[in-house]
């Protein structure tokens, strides 16, 4: 349910959508004679159109977003890489029976070059099919795999996440398939735009990855100077609306972070007690700030006895 809730109201409350039902709306008052209401309507949707087409408020908003978690300086070995969806049009290419990319290609060739870099990594692609219409046909991550294979990268390397239709599913399912080791360093890729909404959701599904962002739209010399076209300023604030809109309807309903941090610490998560030495051992090994999670049984109260036992006097 939420999946679907989050599709149309996504799709209701980009700005370019709210611009256009506000002139309808206008339209119809105006059929029906209430010019001072029909006029009012149609002259704020005009105001609206000029105002975030032209001015850099799209891209304000998209630069806090992309700024938010800058891209590491890998040291060491990594273990995995994970991209998520978002980067190929599974509509279009079930149509054309072809690998038709997005504005996001560039998560699959950073992938690429990535897998390159660290010719040990495993590669996860996370990305169902997350299209209302589309129930039947491949996966975001299977196009995606082949896309990959193409252009060189071996085929054994790379690993499938297929159930996700969003983000948080993303990361609960690619942690189910990546079953990540404490102390293993994988790697998150995708949009710059995109990194906290999907840093939040792999923070609350306990699975440690370090930021890799990609994909940047905006600069900081964008403020200072209007859009080239409405067209474009209404596509950069459509997207901006979606991550900001996005991670407060995650906050709100899957407890994420509102808008997470980069801490630039080592983290690792704790499930087992025979696991917490060697994540004691890492944290100063680091030489970074360390924090460890340790997920408690609720019924372990003492070493050796449980609530449970305790209130039985057992």
């Amino acid at each position: 349910m939420f999946f679907v809730l989050s599709k149309l109201f996504s799709a209701l409350t980009f700005p370019s959508n709210l611009i256009g039902l506000t002139a309808l709306l206008g339209l119809v008052f105006l059929a029906f004679r209430w010019r001072k209401a029909g006029g009012f309507l149609l002259v704020t949707a005009a105001v609206l159109l000029l105002v975030i087409g032209w001015s850099p408020i799209g891209s304000l908003a998209l630069l806090a977003l992309e700024n938010r978690f800058p891209r590491p300086a890998i040291e060491g070995s990594v273990t995995g890489i994970i991209v998520l969806g978002g980067q190929i049009d599974t509509d279009i290419s079930q149509d054309r029976q072809t690998v038709a990319l997005t504005d996001a290609a560039e998560r699959l060739t950073k992938t690429a070059e990535l897998s390159r870099l660290h010719p040990d990594a495993r590669i996860l692609i996370s990305g169902g099919i997350g299209d209302l219409l589309l129930e039947q046909g491949k996966s975001e991550a299977a196009l995606a795999r082949d896309l990959l294979v193409e252009i060189g990268v071996p085929r054994e390397r790379i690993e499938l996440e297929e159930r996700s239709r969003n983000t948080c599913e993303n990361a609960v399912e690619s942690k189910v398939v990546a079953k990540p080791e404490p102390g293993a360093t994988w790697l998150l890729v995708t949009s710059a735009f995109h990194m906290p909404r999907a840093v939040a959701c792999f923070r609350a599904a306990g699975f440690s990855a370090t930021p890799y962002p990609v994909d940047y739209l905006v600069r900081r010399s964008d403020m200072k100077r209007p859009a080239p076209s409405i067209s474009v300023g209404l596509y950069l604030a459509d997207i901006a609306a979606h991550e900001w809109i996005g991670l407060l309807a995650y906050h709100l309903a899957k407890g994420t972070e509102l808008f997470p941090r980069a801490y630039g610490g080592h983290g690792e998560t704790v499930e087992r007690a025979e696991e917490f030495a060697g994540a004691f051992e890492r944290a100063p090994a680091s030489g970074k700030p360390a924090i460890i999670e340790v997920k408690l049984d609720p019924e372990a109260i003492t070493p050796t006895n449980t609530l449970t036992e305790i209130r039985e006097g057992r």
